[in-house]
């Protein structure tokens, strides 16, 4: 399964007014509740106000949402923390890779 997330707010150029701070603050409240009923820990979820038209805080952090001071997630291998998406998907751990284990191959 899924064992790590990370959450784009898209569309924050269409917000009334635009890239606003209550409407992303509502979204990540209705958002967690979400992901917690099924079972993550909102805690660990990275969750970043983006504009993927106008490119806000993909590659770089964005002057237009200047109360975005940046995501930050715990998990039990530490603590991380960005600004932009980018980084947000940069701080997905890889899975580990059994190599201490016994090969094994499938047979068809």
């Amino acid at each position: 399964g899924v064992k790590q997330l990370v959450v784009g707010v898209n569309k924050m150029d269409n917000t009334e007014p635009p890239y606003s701070e209550a409407r992303f603050e509502e979204i990540k409240k209705e958002v967690s509740s979400y992901i917690k009923k099924i079972g993550y820990n909102p805690a660990a979820v990275p969750f970043v106000p983006i504009s993927g038209w106008h490119g806000d805080n993909m590659l770089e952090p964005s002057d237009k949402m200047p109360w975005f001071k940046g995501w930050s997630i715990e998990r039990k291998e530490g603590k991380a923390e960005g600004k932009t998406l980018i980084e947000a998907l940069d701080a997905i751990l890889p899975p580990s890779r059994p190599t201490e284990k016994p090969l094994r191959l499938p047979l068809q």
